[in-house]
């Protein structure tokens, strides 16, 4: 039988910490790497099992985060696994590690839950803002071009339990929107790991071609937080687009969604900002693009057959955002200037050259996990 494996971390460092010390014990190892000094090359892992407590100074070739992950710390979780007196795995992660990319690169169908330690006082704050890893001293690697907004969303959002360091107050209402299968709980105890939801995530990350109201989150406002969804078919026009995506920047705590561009009508793009910081990548083509559906999942032929339209197929801007006191007239007012017009869309997609696409990416279509 497969040892099961339990993610638990947050920029709540110290909170993430006694967590993790609670679930040790009994035949549970507990591992941690220390990335005080990973943009050096230099990583510090305990391993604990068993009333054994062992630090392990690792030189890596190259100081990032994904390193640890590649050289030491996936081998070390499939050599635990081999351990007889192994029952359990618990990977305590530092502030720096998001766990989604973890959990792609182990054997999900182990992991039992992802953790995440919020700081009650302060997540809302780091949520929103703009400050980078580096400014705040947990530089992932020399590049590292994340922003602590989209690392403390990313960590709420993948969570199974939130564990919160005091009173949720306004949060709840945030994380019922933002994460709505996750348990939300007051630290202390590990009771909750036993009472995880039938849709609890456990790892299993969304398909950017997937429904993006995942855990069906209230739609109303409460506390000032409130989703938009955004829904159209024609496509973005890229110079009209780009010029007015900041308008998800501000009081906004989280937008995702999957679009496409008049200049680009065989690719479909995804969207993700939280905070100040907004990211765009690619989502491998539209199925209207390409003739072998061979290697398409079922769930998302399904969907695209749905929703399959004659003249667009299953192109389509599906955005959806958690704001925070933003006005959503306005935000969908943006969004639809951004469309193309009826006389660039009776242009055709052939028009496509005349464009000015400002999008700084190429036309790879490498998809976007």
């Amino acid at each position: 039988m497969s040892v099961p494996i339990v993610l638990v971390g947050g920029l709540a460092a110290a909170a993430a910490e006694r967590v993790a010390d609670e679930l040790a014990g009994g035949d549970a190892a507990v591992v941690h790497h220390d990335l005080c000094r990973v943009t050096e090359g230099v990583v510090r892992r305990r391993l604990r099992h068993r009333g054994e407590d062992t630090w392990t100074v690792l030189e890596l070739g190259h100081g990032c985060v994904s390193c640890t992950l590649r050289e030491d710390l996936l081998p070390l979780v499939e050599r635990l696994s081999q351990w007889d007196d192994v029952s359990r795995i618990v990977l305590h992660l530092d502030p720096r590690m998001e766990p989604e990319p973890i959990c792609w690169a182990l054997d999900r169908s182990r992991v039992q839950a992802v953790v995440t330690a919020v700081d009650h006082e302060r997540w809302l704050e780091s949520a929103t803002g703009d400050a980078s890893m580096h400014e705040c001293g947990l530089g992932g690697s020399a590049d590292d071009e994340r922003t602590l907004a989209q690392v403390a969303v990313g960590q709420a959002e993948f969570a199974d339990v939130l564990v919160l360091t005091g009173p949720a107050g306004r949060l709840d209402a945030a994380f019922r929107r933002l994460a709505p299968t996750a348990l939300r709980v007051p630290l202390g105890g590990v009771e909750w790991l036993s009472d995880l939801p039938v849709n609890a995530r456990r790892g299993r990350p969304d398909s950017a071609h997937g429904p993006l109201l995942r855990g069906e989150p209230p739609l109303h406002r409460e506390d000032g937080f409130e989703l938009l969804l955004f829904s159209e078919r024609r496509p973005f026009h890229p110079e009209r687009f780009h010029a007015n995506i900041d308008v998800l920047l501000d009081g906004i705590v989280r937008t995702r969604g999957r679009f496409w561009l008049a200049s680009r009508p065989d690719i479909a793009l995804w969207l993700e900002s939280a905070g100040g910081g907004l990211q765009i990548g690619h989502a491998g083509p539209w199925l209207a693009a390409v003739d072998d559906w061979s290697g398409v999942d079922d769930d998302r032929r399904a969907m695209a057959a749905l929703n399959w339209d004659p003249y667009y197929g299953d192109r389509g801007n599906e955005i959806v955002v958690l704001t925070d006191g933003a006005d959503h007239a306005e935000i969908a007012a943006a969004l639809r200037d951004a469309l193309v017009t009826d006389a660039e869309l009776a242009a055709g997609l052939s028009a496509r050259d005349g464009y000015r696409d400002p999008f700084l990416f190429t036309d790879r279509e490498d998809e976007l996990r």
